[in-house]
């Protein structure tokens, strides 16, 4: 039995790998121990908080959450993820674009100590992506962000700005309701 695994997967667009780990490692501490991408947060460590929440990107197009602080990194060989990193875009010049839901959590203050941010950030993603091939109607949008986001903790805000940006996100983008 080996003690290291050759971990190949695409990080944000990225190829990596194959990049030898501890067999027992968890992915959170290989994105931020050897991949240096310390956006993604260690919470509570027993899946209960979301904030080290990653989105998993599938070949036909769908995404889906992964928690990291619980689950090994074998799990994710050969897959295609995306971490808070990888939203926001940089220009030649140096300026950033956020993503939507990044600038949507912006223009509602959303957050105050920003710990759980990134698992709202990539959980909203996949919900707010979703609804572009499914949209729903008008009067299911509060439902369908409640159904979503529910199981993510935030210590400071009480959730309602978070849902409050992603609500008003999805009712003015055009085609994510009906």
């Amino acid at each position: 039995m080996s003690d290291t695994i050759a971990l190949r997967l695409k990080v944000n667009g990225q190829a990596v790998g194959p990049l030898q780990v501890p067999a027992s490692i968890n992915m959170i501490e290989v994105l931020q121990e050897y991949l240096n991408l310390t956006g993604t947060r260690f919470g509570c460590g027993v899946a209960q908080c979301r904030a080290c929440t990653v989105i998993v990107d599938q070949p036909d197009g769908s995404s889906a959450s992964m928690l990291t602080c619980i689950v090994p990194a074998i799990a994710f060989q050969g897959l295609s993820i995306r971490t808070i990193e990888g939203h926001a875009t940089t220009a030649a010049d140096g300026s950033v674009t956020l993503s939507p839901v990044q600038q949507a959590f912006v223009d509602h203050f959303a957050f105050q100590c920003g710990y759980c941010t990134p698992g709202f950030v990539n959980e909203a993603t996949i919900l707010f992506e979703h609804l572009k091939t499914k949209p729903i109607p008008k009067a299911d949008v509060e439902q369908y962000i409640m159904d979503g986001l529910n199981a993510h903790l935030c210590r400071c805000t009480g959730y309602v700005r978070y849902y409050q940006g992603l609500r008003d996100l999805i009712i003015s983008t055009p085609g994510l309701t009906t």
